[in-house]
């Protein structure tokens, strides 16, 4: 394993994390933190798609009202009624589109065994894009420790649930979750993050088929 493979599992791991974050509820952070150029950063040690998809998400986000952002995020997102593009594995995997269903005691089941605790002042259900998001962001980090160490036990048990993340969870539902995202989005910060996202999350589940 090389320098740069390592380098590279940083990187996939940090794109997940700033991506999951872009699913919370914007705010000024988002630019006072430089989310976006940090992704860009990032994106351009995993894929050359990935850094300039990062780059027209934070031109989006700057050419844009917070006040058309939040209107947008709650249409798609939260309601009040029909939300567009619901962000739950459960209404994407069941055949009724409701919540809390099989799929997510699965994906609880699998966050137990990865000894991934969601954190308490997270409000959300947790097959919530950004908790899944944030799960493969953690099996990426382990991933990459692991080889580091040499641990090659931790290694193996990260990158099953990696692959199990993503070929029984959100590999299956970013497809759709995130093409209704794109079509129903009115501002071109949530077109371009259901792009990258719909992107990131190919580009993962590919490399977890590939081994």
């Amino acid at each position: 394993m090389t320098d740069d493979d390592i380098e590279q599992g940083a990187a996939r791991a940090d794109f997940s994390r700033f991506l999951a974050a872009c699913y919370y509820e914007p705010g000024p952070e988002f630019a006072e933190e430089k989310l976006f150029d940090s992704m860009a950063a990032a994106g351009s040690l995993v894929d050359p798609d990935l850094a300039s998809g990062a780059r027209r998400l934070g031109e989006a986000f700057a050419a844009a009202g917070l006040e058309e952002l939040l209107v947008d995020y709650t249409r798609l997102f939260l309601g009040p009624v029909d939300a567009q593009a619901r962000p739950y594995g459960s209404v994407w995997l069941g055949p009724d589109k409701l919540t809390m269903q099989d799929s997510t005691m699965a994906v609880l089941a699998l966050y137990d065994e990865g000894g991934f605790e969601i954190a308490e002042d997270f409000r959300e259900l947790p097959d919530h894009v950004a908790a899944e998001l944030e799960f493969l962001y953690l099996l990426l980090f382990r991933e990459r420790q692991a080889r580091r160490s040499g641990d090659a036990g931790a290694l193996a048990k990260a990158a099953a649930l990696r692959r199990r993340l993503l070929g029984e969870h959100l590999g299956r539902w970013v497809g759709p979750f995130t093409e209704a995202a794109r079509s129903s989005a009115q501002t071109a910060f949530y077109r371009e993050l259901a792009a990258l996202t719909g992107r990131f999350v190919r580009i993962e589940s590919e490399r977890s088929r590939a081994g």
